[in-house]
């Protein structure tokens, strides 16, 4: 399966899924200009993973903002891993914050809740 590897940039976030090695991260600033276009090859990239899954996923979304467009990719990403978890497959989704930041804690809970898997909350450092 094909490794995606996306360099961050002031409004794009790094991303790697590569299921040989087990990583699976979104980390940085999320408002790209055409949304669609950014997220598309990601949950293209999900939609074959399903097919074949590693029997634990554990996701990394390390943000430090990401803007409501954005979230929406994010709620169909996630809707893949709740998938995975009903198909009897291990799914972790680790949740990264600035410290004080309580909009992206918040909005973390809010994604937890909803799917209803399990989720990790780590607030960092400032």
């Amino acid at each position: 399966m094909k490794v995606i590897r996306i360099e961050p940039t002031e409004i794009t976030p790094k991303v790697i899924l590569n299921k040989a090695k087990e990583e699976f991260l979104v980390q940085g600033r999320c408002l790209p200009e055409d949304v669609k276009k950014f997220f598309n090859p990601i949950i293209e990239w999900f939609n074959d993973y399903m097919e074949e899954p590693n029997h634990e996923t554990v996701m990394v979304l390390d943000f430090d903002y990401f803007n409501t467009a954005s979230s929406k990719m994010l709620l169909i990403i996630l809707s893949k891993l709740r998938d995975l978890q009903k198909n009897g497959n291990r799914v972790q989704v680790i949740w990264k914050y600035p410290q004080y930041d309580f909009e992206l804690e918040e909005a973390g809970e809010e994604f937890s809740q909803l799917l209803n898997i399990p989720f990790e909350f780590l607030p960092k450092a400032e």
